[in-house]
């Protein structure tokens, strides 16, 4: 199976869309969802028949641990 490319339309994936517990009533939230290649699909949740964007898990843990440690707080 080729892996998922990014910008596809993300309500072509058949995947499990996953948002956080922190999002809030105004849409304002990320939408996550593992696909069955081992990469991870991102997409806005006000749009979900828009684009997805892919990563590779290796990818999403190098994110994550620069936004624990603080890496992207000058951004807010």
């Amino acid at each position: 199976m080729p892996p998922v490319q990014n910008g596809v339309q993300a309500s072509t994936l058949d995947a499990c869309w996953i948002k956080s517990r922190h999002s809030n009533a105004e849409g304002n939230c990320v939408e996550v969802a593992p696909l069955v290649d081992g990469g991870i699909a991102m997409r806005n949740s006000r749009d979900p028949d828009g684009p997805a964007l892919v990563y590779t898990a290796a990818e999403v843990a190098a994110f994550l641990a620069g936004a624990k440690d603080g890496e992207f707080d000058h951004l807010l």
